[in-house]
């Protein structure tokens, strides 16, 4: 069996498993979770976040000595942030709007209200904008800042072009990074199945399927929102002539494992691999586009908390008006570009959201059982979305002279590295 299919068994395995412990050996759930199979899930990824930063630093260096100047820089930049600004916009209007016509918070009494104590303030765009730029890059590599790695990445990367052959050393060294980061992440891709195993049955174990069914109607509503912010990509891709049947095979091996680890982050080394090697998106724009997409660009955050602030309110019965729509719709935006690509970001960032609009913090605690579960669709929505704007970006500088190639491509650098997902 192939990888992906392999990740999808260990899914299947890890929710089987995971529910025969919550239900009929309830008194093996904490030692076996504890001892067992969340350090097995963490460690797991651990090892993906190991090659996630010098996988990301190397090959957008090598990608940017492949553009001609740092104007065309600037050009992706400006391009790629207009692109994630609509698209994140539309997501907003999905997730707040389904909430709206869905209503999943009207009515719903069987729910303990509890207290959750949290220490929060309104997000501040400048503050967070001034925050991007780097005083160190070696600090923002050892800190895994995965967008100052980029942005460190991106002046090293104009520098490395105005130097010209003085450059060649480092840019030598900077190939052995990514040959030896794609080596380390070969073997690391052996291990997904039993993290992914490990990460699921976790979840269901400590959980079990009692919440999810009375959260049904919130958890539908999410995903249905969530589908079809997929399909408004699919419908882009087909727009622009970007393959989408093509997109969704090429990227399913990274698919699969985004929503076994729910973490962005996690699956940035195989979607760089299967953009280039699979679909065949330019290297070039795959090295830049696709990371900077996994630090910036969160659909599935953008869908989930403009839906879960609507849900609180309509859950305390809070008169929705134009203004708490407002905040709502704003806050949720700017926290979207905001979040950290790893499991359990959303329910910290959505005590933002409330505070920001003003909406009482205790209705973190209804969602936060089923959190985990739910990361693993916005994570599906997130990489959709930076992998579908990576490829509206090419199309864009190619002005619709020409379709996408459908050949793959070699990647960065050009190595004879075998694959695991070549049978995709």
């Amino acid at each position: 069996m192939n990888l992906s299919t392999l990740i999808l068994l260990a899914l299947g395995l890890g929710i089987a498993f995971g529910a025969i412990l919550h239900d009929i050996f309830p008194a093996w759930v904490i030692p076996l979770d504890h001892y067992c199979l969340s350090p097995l899930g963490q460690a797991f990824l651990r090892l993906i976040q190991f090659v996630v930063v010098p996988i990301v630093f190397s090959s957008l260096i090598l990608g940017l000595t492949r553009v001609q100047n740092a104007a065309q820089v600037g050009r992706y930049t400006v391009k790629l942030l207009l692109s994630y600004f609509l698209t994140s916009t539309i997501a907003v209007a999905l997730g707040m709007g389904t909430a709206a016509v869905l209503q999943p918070g009207t009515g719903m009494t069987s729910l303990a209200l509890e207290a959750v104590n949290t220490n929060t303030t309104a997000p501040n765009l400048i503050d967070w904008m001034v925050s991007l730029i780097p005083t160190n890059p070696l600090q923002a590599l050892s800190s895994s800042n995965l967008l100052q790695t980029i942005i460190s990445g991106a002046l090293i990367g104009i520098g490395i072009q105005q130097a010209g052959d003085q450059a060649k050393p480092f840019v030598a060294f900077v190939e052995s990074i990514y040959a030896i980061s794609e080596k380390i992440l070969f073997f690391i891709l052996y291990l997904a199945p039993v993290g992914v195993f490990a990460l699921m049955s976790s979840v269901i174990a400590i959980q079990g399927f009692g919440i999810l069914t009375r959260l049904l109607t919130y958890m539908a509503g999410t995903v249905l929102a969530i589908g079809v912010m997929i399909a408004v990509y699919g419908l882009l891709l087909g727009l622009i002539q970007g393959k989408p049947i093509h997109f969704f095979r090429s990227f399913f091996p990274t698919l699969s494992l985004a929503f076994g680890t729910a973490s962005s982050n996690a699956a940035l080394p195989i979607a760089l691999k299967d953009a280039q090697e699979t679909y065949g998106l330019s290297a070039p724009i795959a090295s830049f586009a696709i990371p900077l997409g996994t630090a910036l660009k969160r659909d599935g955050m953008a869908i989930g908390q403009g839906f879960n602030a609507l849900f609180v309110a309509q859950l305390y019965d809070i008169p929705i008006t134009a203004s708490l729509l407002s905040a709502i719709a704003l806050s949720t935006l700017l926290v979207s570009f905001s979040t950290a690509g790893v499991p359990g970001a959303g329910i910290v960032m959505m005590t933002t959201v409330l505070t920001a609009a003003g909406l009482p913090v205790e209705g973190v605690a209804i969602v936060a059982g089923i959190d985990r579960l739910m990361d693993s669709f916005h994570t599906i929505l997130n990489v959709v979305g930076n992998t579908a704007n990576a490829i509206i970006l090419e199309r864009w500088e190619q002005d619709g002279s020409k379709n996408l190639p459908i050949e793959p491509t070699a990647s960065i650098p050009e190595t004879t590295t075998t694959n695991p997902n070549s049978s995709q």
